[in-house]
């Protein structure tokens, strides 16, 4: 998803409110997460957000989002987020988080969801990366 940042996204700094970014980004993981489960599914945690850069008004702002690993009802979705002055075309990478998302049934259950099966290496390694990112999140709580 691309949008443009306008003026009533501004904090009090000056820059893009990092909060409207975290909802965009929240929505954009949705998207993903339903559309491979296809279910409604709702956020469990949105961990490692990280601001890179500061977003500027004017600039356009790129969220691109994909299933990291699948487990028997939950999620994790990678999403980074470029930012670009398009009138120079220079894209900055000013965000990246990763959203646990969980597919529910019309009850407001958790329901399973379809496997999926790393097709190539990229894939693979971040298979990898977000299971051990799932380890530490257990030993969190």
């Amino acid at each position: 998803m691309t949008t443009l940042m306008t003026p009533d996204l501004v904090n009090f700094g000056g820059k893009v409110h990092g909060g409207a970014l975290l909802k965009l980004l929240d929505e954009v993981a949705y998207s993903c997460a339903a559309r491979f489960s296809g279910h409604y599914v709702v956020t469990l945690l949105i961990d490692d957000a990280r601001f890179r850069a500061p977003v500027h008004v004017g600039e356009l702002v790129t969220f691109l989002a994909r299933v990291n690993w699948v487990g028997r009802t939950s999620m994790e979705v990678g999403v980074r987020v470029m930012a670009e002055a398009h009138r120079t075309r220079v894209e900055r990478h000013v965000m990246s988080s990763f959203v646990v998302m969980v597919a529910m049934n019309e009850a407001g259950s958790a329901i399973e969801i379809p496997r999926f099966e790393p097709a190539d290496e990229t894939d693979r390694a971040r298979w990898q990366a977000a299971e051990r990112r799932r380890d530490i999140r257990a030993m969190r709580t």
